[in-house]
């Protein structure tokens, strides 16, 4: 009978862990979703302050859509020259997943940029891929991917 009693406490013990487990996922994942769509909102405002202080590391790397490796600094000079310039930005988020310290964010975005935006007027669909990174200043982009498939 102490044996039975034992697996069971054992099963539920287990079955608690993996709900724990489970239940700090989802909330990690809550948060990066929130982060993501806060810097998605930060692009469009042109928010430099929050992009540069917050969301974005002093040391990202940017695959860009013009086909270009990029740095935060290359980061600055585009916003600097319009750029990043978008009357609309809309970021669906397809997957995420985390490997320790790191969340790695991937779906798909529609722009509409403006001003001196390259395909400024029209609608431009693209692939993307974050990768968040959390450290002693919390969750941070530190490598970015974006890939034009479609301009109308």
């Amino acid at each position: 009978m102490k044996q039975i009693a034992y697996h069971v406490f054992v099963v539920i013990l287990l079955s608690a862990l993996t709900f724990n487990i489970a239940l700090a996922r989802q909330t990690d994942e809550a948060v990066i979703k929130n982060l993501d769509n806060l810097e998605r909102e930060a692009v469009l405002k042109g928010d430099t302050a929050a992009l540069f202080n917050k969301f974005w590391s002093p040391n990202i790397v940017i695959n860009t859509p013009a086909n270009r490796v990029g740095t935060v600094e290359t980061a600055k000079a585009s916003l600097r020259a319009g750029k990043l310039n978008y009357a609309s930005f809309e970021r669906v988020i397809e997957k995420i997943t985390f490997t320790e310290n790191i969340a790695i964010v991937m779906g798909y975005e529609v722009i509409k940029p403006q001003g001196a935006s390259d395909h400024a007027g029209k609608t431009v669909t693209r692939r993307y891929t974050n990768i968040w990174m959390t450290g002693k200043d919390g969750w941070q982009v530190v490598a970015r991917q974006a890939t034009i498939i479609k301009v109308e």
